[in-house]
């Protein structure tokens, strides 16, 4: 007795001092470790079956391991919120059984001897696992984390299909079989999954065997043969049809699970996957490396894309309807990114949490790759713009470096830093070293740890070693510090010298200055002169240029490589002369901006023969309607008829339906019979503008699976006016949306509101659960954004006093707790 003592108190000693070295406090403040190898995971073996009625998994795992480098007695590994049943040594097939602790969702297991490195032993362990149980409920990046999830396990849901479906990032693959559960282990796998017969399963690696049971289940068995780590293990099952492509390369499979009816919409969704795999494979100089890809979308997913081995999972958004993808596959850069993370994230894993840039600013630059090399260099920037965009609203994230021990919870490390600012760090990395260097060293990094761990010093290593250049000032400025420079810019030409000096100033915090190479076009006449200077790390630089006579235009950065933003004061004209002469995409979209910030009438009409198609539509949908004449109004409606892009024929609807003139009914009409939601959507806008009657008789007559939420946004006011119920599953996220147009469009957002409060006046519960749910899935990206918070509280807050105005029936009380419940997970 007093020996078992002695053993217990030293495990759970053993545990809180593991769980100190994660949280220790260093001089800067709080340091997160990179975790400690005490064991190292060599294999993997499970075995699971489901109880759906109780939403449990019963299992058994067989964990082959090693001491990393230390002799040890110990074995401690994550187990959330199961119950543990028995724990054995395996000894010549036979199991022999061993002595263990189970406290705070760690198993700490007392092994049958000493171990030295390299002696391998495996542990059997027999559990069931909880995940309605787990305590860990997450922080931001998902709405909950309990790594196994069971959707309409009783099959009452005629919506639904049954199906279960694992999740592991960051740290939740542990809640459904015992492992150690960190980034930087590894281990190969096999498991055998036990499902009733008409289920379909996935897991990673390729399917070995099935084996059917005279109790009508099925037994399948996935190997995967290469090491991974835990939190990219996957399995799911459910009722899915399997969508097979052509092979990469004629012998890795390509396919796709979708749900029964489906099937027609996969290869337009997914059909670009064997020649990603293919243009990843050269440009990453490194072919694929794993045995198939698969790519299964799931019901309720808490996530957008998810990069398991071999085996993606995609959230139920990944599936559009045929016009909406007549239009666009909105979901193709989510596709790109996942492949993305077979070389970055599962070939070569982030160490550690603090260094994620290693998995996700490649995933996120490598969306920029696949639409320079799909649809060229201008829609490659567009996308890269927004990007940027997106980390410089989140205006919390400029104190936060993309590579940093200090974060608060693992979660915080998915933000707009690693993934946005991270992947556009990369593409200046790209155009300083050229992309010969930089490319050959992408494969240098891969090589060197293939089937293993690193962090962003071991990138910033192979791109030295290849380059033969000192990269340190690089990495620290970008990855290792915090924010980015904004700059201002001046010039002034001296006649005398015939000199232009341009000065530029850093405006952000002087502590915290940038230096970087600069691109600076100069315009004298028409002639465009390309110089390359270096802007120091200081707050003051001036550059001084030999000129023939005054430039026209003075344009700084005008490819956008620098990750910077910019104040400039020039005028109308070098505008207008900027987006005339200028080549590049972020040169004529600055100049655009320009004109739409002034209603510059004259400017949008011009670019909206733009090449570029994002272009078009940001002119088209910023022309001033009511001060166009018939000839300026005949261009849209030409455009309007004929461009080769769906979504800018929509945008040049969408401007003649303001004009509400009946010359323009005929080509509404017809363009209801397009096979593309944004025309539909425009024409109906249209429509519902000139002849509201004939927009009500179309509803009436409709159904509303017939129409999509964007195409229903036009028919608002009928929608509205008329009370037509039926519609408002499909709109509740638009309507739930008005505050947050009130600046823009106070018009839209009036009528949002009075939409929303009709549907809030209803006693139906299902509006109510679309806008919560609506906003449930923001709240992950809602850190540090103050302002959208308050407008999300806002709606619900005035949903629910809506309700409490309301007879107290069983339903509206449902409700009203429905609201109050995501208030309260909402507020901060």
């Amino acid at each position: 007795m007093k020996k078992s003592f002695i053993f217990f108190l030293l495990l759970l000693l053993c545990v809180l001092a593991l769980r100190a070295q994660t949280e220790t406090s260093g001089r800067g403040g709080l340091y997160r470790h990179t975790p400690e190898k005490q064991t190292r995971l060599i294999h993997t073996r499970l075995k699971v079956g489901f109880d759906f009625n109780n939403r449990t998994m019963n299992g058994e795992a067989w964990l082959t391991a090693t001491p990393h480098f230390y002799p040890t007695d110990r074995l401690t590994l994550d187990a959330k919120a199961m119950r543990i049943h028995e724990v054995g040594i395996v000894q010549e097939g036979e199991q022999k059984p061993l002595r263990y602790l189970y406290r705070n969702d760690s198993l700490e297991i007392q092994l049958d001897r000493t171990y030295r490195r390299d002696e391998n032993y495996s542990v059997y362990i027999r559990y069931t696992a909880q995940p309605e149980e787990v305590a860990d409920k997450g922080k931001r990046t998902f709405a909950d984390t309990k790594g196994l999830y069971f959707i309409d396990p009783d099959g009452k849901d005629p919506e639904r299909p049954t199906q279960v479906w694992t999740q592991g990032e960051t740290e939740y693959a542990s809640c459904w079989f015992p492992t150690i559960d960190k980034p930087n282990q590894k281990s190969t796998q096999e498991i055998y999954i036990t499902v009733p017969d008409c289920y379909q399963t996935l897991s990673n690696g390729l399917l070995q065997a099935s084996e059917r049971h005279d109790d009508g289940t099925r037994t399948d068995h996935w190997v995967m043969k290469h090491p991974h780590a835990p939190y990219l293990f996957f399995m799911a099952a459910g009722e899915f049809t399997v969508v097979s492509d052509t092979p990469w390369r004629g012998k890795v499979p390509i396919d796709y699970y979708v749900e029964k009816g489906d099937e027609a919409l996969a290869k337009e969704v997914f059909g670009a996957t064997s020649q990603m795999i293919e243009f990843f494979s050269q440009t990453f100089r490194y072919d694929f490396p794993w045995q198939k890809y698969a790519q299964i979308v799931l019901r309720d997913f808490i996530a957008g894309g998810m990069e398991n081995t071999t085996a993606v999972a995609h959230a139920e958004s990944a599936i559009q309807p045929a016009e909406v993808l007549a239009d666009h596959n909105y979901w193709e850069s989510v596709i790109a990114h996942e492949a993305a993370h077979h070389w970055f994230g599962n070939l070569v894993t982030a160490e550690s949490w603090a260094n994620l840039i290693v998995n996700e600013a490649f995933a996120n630059y490598a969306e920029y790759l696949w639409k320079e090399h799909k649809y060229g260099r201008d829609e490659a920037d567009f996308h890269r713009s927004e990007k940027i965009n997106e980390y410089c609203a989140h205006t919390g994230d400029f104190d936060k470096p993309a590579v940093r021990f200090g974060y608060q919870d693992r979660e915080d490390m998915f933000d707009k830093v690693s993934y946005n600012k991270a992947g556009a760090v990369l593409h200046m990395l790209r155009n300083y070293l050229g992309d010969e260097a930089f490319f050959e060293a992408v494969g240098l990094f891969l090589r060197r740890h293939e089937f293993g761990t690193a962090e962003a010093h071991d990138l910033r290593l192979a791109f030295e070693e290849l380059s033969g250049k000192d990269l340190n000032w690089f990495f620290n400025q970008w990855f290792f510090g915090c924010g980015h420079p904004t700059v201002e810019v001046s010039t002034r030409y001296d006649a005398g010298s015939r000199s232009l000096s341009l000065h530029i100033r850093q405006t952000q915090d002087s502590s915290l200055l940038f230096e970087f190479p600069l691109e600076i076009d100069l315009y004298e006449d028409d002639r465009r002169q390309r110089h390359s200077v270096w802007v120091s790390a200081k707050q003051e630089n001036t550059f001084i240029f030999a000129v023939g006579k005054q430039p026209l235009l003075t344009d700084i950065d005008p490819r956008g490589i620098i990750l910077m933003e910019e104040i400039n004061r020039k005028s109308s004209a070098e505008y207008r002369f900027q987006y005339r002469h200028a080549k590049d995409f972020k040169s004529r979209y600055q100049a655009l901006a320009f004109a739409v910030e002034h209603a510059d009438k004259s400017f949008l009409l011009a670019a909206v023969h733009d090449p570029c198609y994002q272009i078009r539509i940001k002119a088209l949908s910023a022309l001033p309607v009511e001060q166009l004449n018939r000839k300026e109004l005949d261009v849209v409606a030409q455009i309007a008829k004929s461009d080769p892009k769906n979504l800018v024929r929509s945008a040049a609807m969408w401007t003649l339906a303001g004009t509400r003139d009946k010359r323009y009914l005929p080509l509404f009409e017809k363009g209801l019979e397009m096979h593309s939601a944004s025309v539909r959507n425009a024409a109906l806008s249209g429509i519902a503008q000139i002849t509201p009657e004939l927009a009500k008789r179309f509803l009436m007559q409709a159904r509303p699976e017939e129409l999509t939420g964007d195409q229903l946004v036009g028919l608002l006011p009928v929608i509205v006016r008329h009370r037509m119920a039926k519609y408002l599953p499909q709109l509740m996220s638009y309507l739930a949306y008005y505050p947050f147009t009130e600046e823009d469009n106070p018009d839209q957002a009036a009528l949002l509101r009075r939409g929303y409060e009709w549907a809030m006046s209803l006693d139906d519960v299902a509006p109510v659960e679309k806008t919560a749910q609506h906003f449930r899935e923001m709240k992950p990206y809602l850190d540090g954004d103050d302002e959208t918070q308050r407008r999300i509280l806002e709606v619900l807050e005035n949903g629910l006093r809506i309700k409490k105005g309301l007879p107290q029936t069983p339903s509206v009380r449902k409700q009203t707790d429905l609201l109050l419940r995501t208030i309260e997970e909402i507020k901060p």
